[in-house]
């Protein structure tokens, strides 16, 4: 079986306060631009304008069925938000985007991306693999309930939000309350 490499570096504003961990792209047919989220079936931007602007289509070009990367760059680098995935190449066990079906062949060194953001003493998982991946890497031996946080290490805290995958059984504006508190503890400033 074919290992996959990540396909994108870690973004990693040097103002960054929170890093966001995911589990690892899916396939590159389902993209709609060369950046993280890429799925245009996926929510996390939705949720993201949601939450900072009160509209769901803030980063959304609904015309070309993508997302608007140059203004969710901008706005990343602004606000202080980094993103990566527990996961530096994986095995796909079958061809789609669901973790169940992902092998982690090397898991990411997130203490090396911490040390790129000085700032940053959140990490936010947007899935069970990924904050499984994190708990183990800091061996946390109970993984947190969803929606809750827990210190990692000293100063270093772990949201456990909600997956924005569509898949994921619960409301929208359910996972933007999760993602609105976590940023309003994070940043003290959610609109």
């Amino acid at each position: 079986m074919t290992i996959e490499q990540h396909p994108l570096q870690p973004f990693l504003p040097a103002c960054a306060k929170v890093l966001f961990l995911g589990s690892f792209p899916p396939p590159r047919k389902r993209w709609c631009m060369d950046f993280y989220y890429p799925n245009f079936q996926n929510d996390h931007w939705r949720i993201e304008g949601a939450v900072w602007f009160g509209d769901r289509e803030h980063f959304v070009d609904r015309e070309r069925k993508c997302f608007l990367k140059d203004e969710i760059v901008a706005f990343l680098s602004e606000k202080g938000i980094a993103l990566y995935d527990t996961a530096q190449s994986v095995r796909r066990l079958k061809d789609n985007a669901s973790d169940a079906f992902l092998e982690i062949v090397e898991p990411t060194d997130i203490r090396a991306l911490l040390r790129k953001i000085p700032q940053c003493h959140a990490i936010a998982t947007t899935g069970e693999k990924a904050t499984g991946e994190v708990c183990r890497y800091f061996g946390l031996e109970t993984i947190p309930k969803l929606g809750s946080k827990t210190e990692l290490e000293k100063g270093l805290y772990l949201y456990r939000l909600p997956s924005s995958s569509r898949a994921y059984p619960l409301a929208f504006d359910k996972k933007v309350e999760a993602y609105r508190a976590m940023f309003a503890e994070v940043f003290s400033e959610v609109p």
